[in-house]
């Protein structure tokens, strides 16, 4: 028979050293039982704040990755594959969901959309062994193309 942990009493800075799962688990029964002077709030705030950061990051790294399969899509038609459409389709349905759970999220997007073309001209440019120069320096693809799984550019 498996026991279940109870914590009682407990020192909750302590615990989340210590047990950084038990700490979730413990901040969740005081939230709902409204224990409110025994929370950790300190690293209660400091978990929210990385949860936006995290959404932040991800939506980031979404981005790049529709934008290098895209931007090898449209400079090395010779060698488009379907993992390529595949890839294209996927990131770009992330960026939707992420939008669809988070609208606030969008602003960020534009704000972003920029500087992680960069990023992705220059990994497309490693990726593909073509000079980064291949890669228009302005943006060539509409937030309209990037937000659209079925979106395949022409040659």
């Amino acid at each position: 028979k498996k026991e279940a942990i109870v914590v009682t009493e407990i020192n909750t800075q302590t615990l989340y050293e210590q047990d950084f799962n038990l700490w979730i688990e413990e901040t969740i029964n005081l939230l709902k039982n409204r224990q409110l002077e025994q929370i950790d709030y300190e690293h209660l705030i400091e978990e929210i704040e990385d949860m936006g950061g995290n959404r932040k990051d991800t939506l980031e790294s979404n981005l790049e990755q529709v934008l290098i399969h895209l931007l090898k899509w449209k400079y090395q038609p010779s060698k488009r594959t379907n993992s390529w459409q595949y890839s294209i389709a996927k990131y770009s349905t992330r960026l939707n969901k992420a939008f669809m759970k988070s609208p606030s999220l969008k602003p960020y997007f534009d704000e972003v959309l920029v500087p992680c073309y960069k990023t992705a001209r220059m990994l497309a440019s490693k990726q593909t062994g073509l000079p980064v120069t291949t890669f228009p320096t302005d943006l060539p693809f509409t937030k309209e193309n990037i937000l659209d799984p079925d979106y395949l550019p022409e040659d």
